[in-house]
C-alpha cells in the first residue's frame, strides 16, 4: 500500500514539474542578472503584484539576514513595482499577464525557475508581505542557520504564517515605504490556533488567528492555512505543491518531531493589514485570480475589520523571537 502511495506521489510531482515547464512560456525577463549569482548564494523567490509600498524594507529585510540574490515575477503591476526592481542590483525580474490563477497562485512560475537556477542552493520562497524569523535571527545571520541545517541533513525548515496587526482600526494605519511594518502593526493572536496532519503530504495543517475568528469564524475550516515551508535546500527535482503549504517529495514536509522533542521552525510575520489592505481588497474581488474564486475576500468585504481592527484584550505584542518560543509558536530544536 505504502509503495502505491509513494509510486502515486512520484508521478504527481512529474505532473507538477512538467507543468512547470510549460509554463515558462508565460514568463518574459525584464531584468537578467543571474550571471553574478554564486554557487554558495542564498536565493529569494517570490510573486508580486503592485508592492512598491512593501519592497523598499522587503529587500533591505532579507538583504540584512542574507539572502545574496532576489528573483521576482511581476505579473501586471501598475503601480512603481518594475521601475523600482529594475535599479536594484540583485534583483533578477520576470514579467507577465497570464492569469495567477491558472498558473496554480504563481506556484507554476516559481517551480519553473527553481527548476531552472535554484538547483543546490538554499532557497526562500515568500510574499512581498511575508518576513522569515527564526530563533537568534537577531544575533545570527541566515547563513548561520543553512550551515548548521546542512550540517545537521535537514533539508527544509517550516514557518508559521503569524498575521501582524494594529491596535485600532485598519483604516487608521499609515504606513511609509522603507518603515519597518511591525513598528505599528506590533500585535498578533497568541493562541487560538488548530493543527491537523496532512496525511497526503506529511506535513501539519494549521488555522486560526485574527482572520479565522473575525472573518471565518462559522465556517473555521474555510479559514485560510497558516504552515508553511519557505526555506528548502532546493533541488531541481522538487516542487511546490499548494503555495508554499506543502511540497513533493513528501519528506521536505516532516519538518516537526513524531516520537518526542522539537525540531526548529521559524515564523512568517505576515504584513498583510497596512493602509493599502482596502486598495487590494477591492482590487482581488474585481480580479478573482486567489484561491476559491477570491472567497476570502469576500469575507473580507463583508466584516467590520476595517472600522473594528483585530485588536482585543487577548491580543499580545511582539517584541522579538523569543516571545514566540515561550508562546510555543516557533522553537530553537537542537540548535543552540
Amino acid at each position: 500500500m505504502r509503495t502505491l502511495k509513494n509510486y502515486r506521489l512520484r508521478l504527481e510531482r512529474k505532473r507538477w514539474r512538467a507543468r512547470a515547464f510549460r509554463k515558462r512560456r508565460e514568463l518574459s525577463v525584464a531584468i537578467n542578472r543571474t550571471g553574478q549569482i554564486q554557487s554558495t548564494d542564498i536565493l529569494l523567490f517570490s510573486t508580486i503584484r503592485n508592492e512598491c509600498l512593501r519592497l523598499p524594507y522587503f529587500l533591505s529585510y532579507y538583504r540584512n539576514l542574507g539572502v545574496d540574490h532576489f528573483f521576482f515575477v511581476d505579473n501586471g503591476s501598475r503601480d512603481d513595482t518594475v521601475e523600482y526592481l529594475s535599479g536594484q542590483p540583485d534583483v533578477t525580474l520576470f514579467q507577465t499577464d497570464a492569469s495567477y490563477k491558472l498558473a496554480r497562485f504563481g506556484v507554476d512560475w516559481l517551480n519553473w525557475l527553481q527548476m531552472r537556477y535554484a538547483h543546490g542552493h538554499w532557497s526562500i520562497v515568500v510574499d512581498a508581505d511575508e518576513f522569515l524569523i527564526y530563533p537568534f535571527c537577531d544575533t545570527r545571520p541566515l547563513r548561520a542557520l543553512t550551515d548548521w541545517l546542512d550540517a545537521s541533513s535537514i533539508p527544509s525548515l517550516s514557518a508559521m504564517l503569524l498575521d501582524m496587526y494594529a491596535k485600532g482600526p485598519l483604516a487608521d494605519v499609515d504606513y511609509q515605504p522603507g518603515q519597518n511594518p511591525f513598528e505599528i502593526t506590533e500585535w498578533f493572536d497568541s493562541g487560538n490556533y488548530t493543527i491537523e496532519p496532512n496525511y497526503k503530504f506529511g506535513n501539519l495543517w494549521i488555522q486560526g488567528g485574527p482572520r479565522a475568528r473575525s472573518f471565518f469564524l462559522e465556517d473555521t475550516y474555510a479559514a485560510p492555512a497558516l504552515n508553511k515551508t519557505p526555506l528548502v535546500k532546493w533541488d531541481r527535482g522538487y516542487c511546490y505543491v499548494s503555495s508554499t503549504h506543502s511540497l513533493l517529495p513528501r519528506r521536505l514536509n516532516h519538518t516537526y518531531e513524531t516520537g518526542g522533542g522539537e525540531r526548529i521552525s521559524g515564523c512568517l510575520l505576515h504584513a498583510k493589514f497596512l493602509n493599502d489592505f482596502a486598495s487590494k481588497r477591492e482590487e482581488e474581488l474585481q480580479r478573482r485570480q486567489h484561491y476559491g474564486e477570491g472567497r476570502e475576500y469576500e469575507a473580507y468585504e463583508e466584516s467590520t475589520v476595517d472600522a473594528d481592527g483585530f485588536w482585543s484584550p487577548y491580543s499580545s505584542r511582539y517584541t522579538g523571537w523569543r516571545d514566540l518560543e515561550t508562546l510555543g509558536l516557533i522553537s530553537r530544536g537542537t540548535w543552540i
